[in-house]
């Protein structure tokens, strides 16, 4: 399963390493709505309120394990493209040694802040328990988030984008399941969206991290140490910014999520619907970006610079192929869409959740370019570049939240999001240019 992205034309090779992470991504995104629509529909609308308000916060720790993915992903990928598997033995078992030790301090921070968190986003008084509640069992995963992580990092890495596949198929199916069983049959409400997620979660971490160390001593039996001080700092020079990257986008949101509050229950849980809707598409679009960051590590690490461009006109075509029908569906069949979550008597909700998917969804062919570039970035390894590219769509978003709230009331809150994406766009083509002129001065 192991793929060399070094050699064929990106249009033939880039369409098969996709389409498996895309599956992938959209499994996982299908059980995540799942929760939600089944939380809704059986526990009630402050019940998938709660569920939504504890959302940007387990984006934070998310952030963390996405970090570590990447730096793993990257850095495994120039080693392979290298050919140096020895190194990609060491590389890989002291990415789990780092992540499980950052794991473990997530777990014990979030359990003692899960509280002064809601209560500093300002969640609303009929729903902060339940919250507090769906975010302490969350926190209690985190390592299995970790691990997981890491190992889907590793397969992409080594251009096999089906084991996570199987993996996520039947975790979103188990996820799902227990759902039904735990909210809907057994009535445990937003613990049970929680306890389901925890074990369907932790089964994928434990089978894909078995079937990685299976793979690591097939590919060479020699022993190598279990822990590289160098390649560790390798794997956080890539995972550190892009934590803090994520992290900053996230503590926007939090912002943002704070300002939401302030409009009560029903714009809460019609968000709560709504962005994750938004989240499946986003996500289904940076899963692209994931393909482009290990396609650009294969081949600087093969000495093939100049299929990068290539690479990236191949991604632009594909992203924009992908963005088209979700905005179809988001724009067009918003109302049914939102119906998926909420009853026909929460109109309130109903209304605020339409209103965020037709402001928001016709900017996606749009965002996909950002996150293009930010795959080829990434590849490269030019991390502050990453970062400096995220810090006006948090700024932005923010500002204009504030501003057209006032007037538009919670609709002025969605109508921020396309002036912090088009900054963010503008500034990571700028930036990719800048990458590409670098490869070209330093033949890297």
């Amino acid at each position: 399963m192991v793929t060399d992205l070094t050699k064929e034309h990106p249009d033939k090779t880039l369409w098969r390493f996709l389409l498996p992470m895309m599956l992938s991504v959209m499994f996982q995104q299908i059980y995540n709505i799942a929760d939600s629509m089944i939380v809704g529909k059986f526990a009630g609308e402050d019940a998938l309120a709660a569920v939504g308000a504890s959302y940007p916060i387990t984006v934070i720790f998310m952030a963390f394990a996405v970090g570590m993915n990447l730096g793993t992903s990257v850095i495994v990928s120039r080693l392979f493209g290298a050919g140096d598997r020895k190194g990609v033995k060491r590389a890989v078992t002291t990415a789990f040694a780092a992540s499980g030790a950052l794991g473990i301090a997530l777990t014990v921070f979030g359990c003692v802040a899960c509280r002064s968190m809601m209560v500093w986003i300002r969640t609303p008084e009929n729903i902060l328990a339940d919250g507090e509640l769906y975010l302490k069992i969350y926190v209690f995963g985190l390592l299995f988030l970790m691990l997981y992580n890491v190992c889907t990092g590793v397969c992409t890495a080594l251009g096999d984008s089906k084991t996570p596949l199987y993996f996520l198929l039947g975790s979103s199916a188990g996820n799902i399941l227990l759902d039904f069983l735990f909210v809907a049959r057994f009535r445990w409400g937003v613990s049970g969206v929680a306890w389901a997620t925890f074990i369907a979660q932790g089964i994928s971490a434990i089978l894909v991290l078995i079937t990685v160390i299976r793979r690591l001593s097939v590919m060479t039996a020699e022993k190598q140490p279990l822990f590289d001080g160098k390649l560790c700092r390798q794997i956080l020079a890539i995972a550190v910014p892009s934590i803090l990257q994520q992290s900053v986008l996230s503590v926007g949101n939090l912002v943002v999520q704070a300002i939401i509050n302030q409009y009560g229950s029903a714009v809460v849980a019609g968000y709560s619907g709504a962005i994750k809707l938004n989240t499946f598409a986003i996500n289904i679009f940076m899963t692209l970006g994931s393909c482009l960051s290990s396609y650009t590590a294969q081949n600087l690490g093969a000495g093939k610079t100049e299929r990068i461009p290539m690479g990236f006109k191949t991604g632009l075509k594909l992203s924009e192929l992908t963005a088209l029908p979700f905005v179809i569906l988001y724009f067009g069949f918003s109302r049914q869409m939102m119906s998926l979550f909420l009853n026909a008597e929460s109109t309130g909700a109903l209304n605020a959740g339409v209103a965020f998917l037709r402001i928001v969804s016709p900017w996606y062919l749009m965002i996909v370019v950002k996150l293009m570039t930010d795959g080829i970035i990434r590849g490269y390894g030019a991390m502050l570049y990453f970062v400096l590219a995220t810090i006006p769509d948090l700024i932005l978003r923010i500002i204009f939240a504030l501003i057209f709230s006032q007037k538009f009331a919670s609709t002025g809150i969605w109508m921020a999001w396309p002036f912090g994406w088009l900054a963010a766009t503008g500034l990571t083509i700028f930036f990719y240019r800048k990458v590409l002129k670098k490869m070209r001065c330093n033949n890297f």
